[in-house]
């Protein structure tokens, strides 16, 4: 009995795969790449889950090899996809208009106008926290000297935190590293903190909760509003129920992440992915909870890089987008 329903399951689960990639089956594939990857950032971070997800997601759907790729961020991601070393990442805003004027520190001087905006995906809220155990209750309680970890280099967290400390005048050896290397060295007392700025939940944070005290750090409203007067981010709350050990709404600030496209990648290609990205948002959350900000009306949230015209396409058909010419990618 137990073998029959396996198979009949198994069954049906190939069933839907077939009836998927049947939808798109008489789609124009000239110029389609055989495989892609999605560039997305360290183990242990939202974007890692994220981009593996939908790359997986896609690719079943399409009837191609997809995967995501361990790269140093978004400010990577950027340089990888304007190159085509990547077919698809994942930025943020500040990286993205970094990258767009020259600045990324990855190539300076590189206009990297190649990667193009393919779809919402959430927000990133910047957060710290650190163990019970070090006392470290607030950003005034930081000590002098105090060890942080940042995250991979080039990250969004490195990119913007150290910053927005300094700002707030905290003196802090920098550290950097993947989340889930961070993570660990937090509860072998090798930092004091970790800042991230990732997608919640946090996976690397949310396993140290498990073995760990955890004092999550928020800011005041003085130190919210220093930063977002400063940065390119907006307020934001991270919800009492992010984390077990969470017995607050935490005052935060926010940026938002999008995936991208290399520009020169076939319209089609770009308007089936995004559909599938898209069309099924339920499908998204259970790749990762941050997708219940994947939604067409975020199309609105790029006000930075100009679109690949197959998901500018999509977001004019699908979501009554109103996107400017001069800001659909026209290969000039």
């Amino acid at each position: 009995m137990k073998k029959t329903i396996t198979l009949a399951v198994t069954a049906m689960i190939s069933a839907t795969m077939v009836h998927a990639q049947d939808a798109y089956a008489d789609l124009d594939r000239t110029g389609w790449p055989s495989s892609f990857t999605v560039g997305t950032a360290s183990q242990g971070g939202t974007f890692f889950v994220y981009g593996s997800g939908w790359a997986n997601l896609v690719g079943d759907q399409l009837g191609i090899s997809g995967g995501g790729e361990v790269t140093g961020g978004p400010m990577q991601n950027m340089a990888l996809v304007h190159t085509g070393d990547a077919a698809f990442g994942m930025t943020t805003m500040g990286p993205a208009r970094e990258s767009l004027e020259g600045t990324n520190p990855i190539a300076p001087g590189l206009q990297m106008t190649n990667a193009c905006a393919m779809f919402p995906m959430y927000q990133t809220p910047f957060s710290m926290a650190a163990l019970t155990s070090s006392g470290i209750e607030s950003v005034a309680t930081i000590p002098a000297g105090a060890r942080i970890g940042f995250g991979p280099a080039g990250s969004t967290s490195d990119t913007y935190f150290p910053a927005m400390l300094e700002t707030l005048g905290v003196e802090f050896e920098r550290r950097n590293g993947g989340w889930d290397d961070l993570g660990g060295q937090l509860q072998d007392g090798l930092l004091d903190a970790v800042a991230f700025a990732v997608g919640i939940p946090t996976p690397a944070i949310s396993q140290i909760e498990v073995q760990a005290e955890v004092n999550f750090i928020d800011f005041t409203d003085e130190e919210q509003a220093q930063i977002i007067n400063t940065y390119p981010v907006a307020d934001y709350a991270i919800p009492a129920s992010t984390y077990s050990t969470l017995d607050r709404d935490m005052k935060s600030v926010a940026m938002w992440n999008f995936a991208i496209a290399n520009c020169e990648l076939p319209e089609s290609f770009v308007y089936a992915a995004t559909d599938i990205v898209m069309s099924d948002n339920a499908r998204m959350k259970n790749i990762h909870g941050s997708a219940r900000e994947t939604l067409p009306e975020n199309w609105t949230k790029n006000t930075v890089m100009k679109w690949h015209p197959g998901a500018a396409r999509w977001f004019t058909e699908n979501a009554g987008a109103d996107i400017p010419a001069d800001m659909i990618y026209s290969g000039q």
